[in-house]
């Protein structure tokens, strides 16, 4: 449509979670008559995801230097960064003075809201928390929680899970799992503080060391059964979704059955502690790492040790460690001095990292009840997401078509809020729901009486 005067796209980072969003504006560039242009250090890798569209331009600078930024963000009409969260802020900085728009998948951190007056005044949204988690969930949610609202329903009771995790066809190991993500933080997962929720009117706290032994259990027709540890933070959320008196809410990530017992033991045994370095060199193997965290003892193996620190009523977890290659003897570990957490992480993405072929999957599920008139009623909702390959992943999809489909909403004038926002108002997750759904990233939902 030569008619329309040309907008530029600036994406910062062109990493795993910018693949799908980069297609579907590449994808609509035509239509709309957008330049889409790509930055990234390693500028093979923009190119790469840009596949020689002529309405796309890799760069490469240092995204996060103000001065090499900015006369890039000048020269665009919408900025979308894919950068790692603490970078956004800075980013943001920029976009109010040149007076452009912006879009992250992240979470908003306090100094990101204080700039809601600067935004608006500058004539610009800064949306937020637009990925999958946080993003699809908080869309997905309030689709419910204000159609419940708008009946006259009260919501009492909240839970919310969401997981990334191996498709069922490319399940092969003991553990159910392999990293479809960052694996840090999957090796980090649940450091930093207590869990924190509010369940029947109660306060509860877990803290790092019983997080993975204090499980939901939940099953989805046609994927079978998972289970839920609690998320750092469930109490923030009432302020989110405007639900600040309610008696119930939660937010956990999902595993398979039998993980987070087996993950238990690494944290028991001080393996995923990253808080020291360990005076060790890098032809430390696995079998010498598992054994300088179990007792001493003059004559028994590491085998024996660990079967002991088991105990008989966690046996049957045994297999699992012995798959991940914990008793071999070969040098794995490729730097000097590392962290526990940073040795453990080397053993586990030896054997769970993606084969060749196999897909991702992304699932997600909200656990709703309510009270109208004398009656208490409960919502089951969920959304399960298979990835298409190596690159268009299930969590890139479930990341960058929502920030994309915005973006979109943004360029095309159909969004017009301003400020620091998030994806919780009907004008904004209505859209994007309903072409996700077209997508193949929808929701079930089933209501039934308590």
């Amino acid at each position: 449509m030569d008619q329309l005067t040309q907008k530029s796209i600036l994406v910062l980072g062109a990493g795993l979670s910018s693949s799908s969003l980069i297609r579907y504006l590449l994808q609509y560039s035509e239509e709309f008559n957008w330049r889409i242009r790509v930055v990234d250090q390693d500028v093979e890798l923009a190119k790469q995801k840009l596949e020689g569209h002529k309405n796309g331009i890799a760069l490469s600078f240092n995204a996060i230097d103000s001065v090499q930024r900015k006369p890039e963000i000048e020269k665009s009409d919408l900025v979308i960064s894919m950068l790692p969260a603490r970078f956004h802020y800075e980013v943001a900085l920029d976009c109010i003075e040149l007076k452009t728009n912006l879009i992250t998948p992240s979470y908003i951190s306090e100094e990101m809201r204080a700039l809601d007056q600067k935004a608006k005044d500058a004539g610009i949204v800064i949306m937020n928390e637009i990925g999958v988690d946080p993003g699809l969930d908080h869309m997905s949610a309030m689709k419910i929680i204000h159609a419940v609202q708008g009946k006259g329903g009260k919501i009492t009771s909240f839970k919310s899970f969401c997981g990334g995790l191996i498709a069922p066809e490319s399940d092969d190991n003991p553990w159910n799992y392999k990293f479809t993500w960052n694996p840090r933080n999957v090796v980090l997962a649940g450091q930093g503080g207590a869990a924190s929720f509010i369940r029947n009117g109660q306060y509860k706290y877990i803290p790092y060391n019983r997080l993975f032994e204090r499980l939901d259990y939940l099953s989805v027709e046609g994927y079978g059964d998972f289970v839920g540890y609690a998320n750092r933070d469930s109490l923030s959320y009432r302020k989110t979704y405007g639900l600040e008196d309610i008696q119930t809410i939660f937010r956990g990530t999902l595993r398979r059955p039998g993980y987070c017992e087996a993950w238990n033991v690494f944290i028991e045994l001080g393996m995923t502690d990253d808080t020291y370095k360990m005076d060790i060199d890098k032809n430390i193997t696995p079998r010498s790492l598992l054994n300088a965290f179990l007792p001493y003892h003059p004559t028994r193996s590491v085998e024996e040790k660990l079967k002991l620190f088991l105990r008989e009523d966690r046996m049957h977890l045994y297999h699992r460690f012995e798959w991940l290659g914990v008793f071999e003897n070969e040098p794995l570990i490729d730097f000097e001095f590392p962290t526990p957490a940073q040795a453990l992480q080397q053993i586990l993405e030896n054997k769970l990292s993606l084969n060749d072929g196999d897909k991702d999957m992304l699932v997600m599920i909200h656990e709703f009840e309510y009270e109208l008139g004398d009656k208490k009623y409960g919502i089951s909702s969920h959304m399960v997401n298979i990835g298409e390959d190596q690159v268009y992943t299930s969590m890139s999809n479930t990341v960058g078509l929502p920030v994309a489909i915005c973006a979109k909403m943004i360029l095309t004038g159909e969004l017009k809020t301003t400020g620091v926002t998030l994806p919780v108002q009907p004008e904004v997750y209505n859209p994007i729901l309903n072409e996700l759904v077209n997508l193949n990233i929808s929701f079930v939902e089933m209501e039934r009486e308590l």
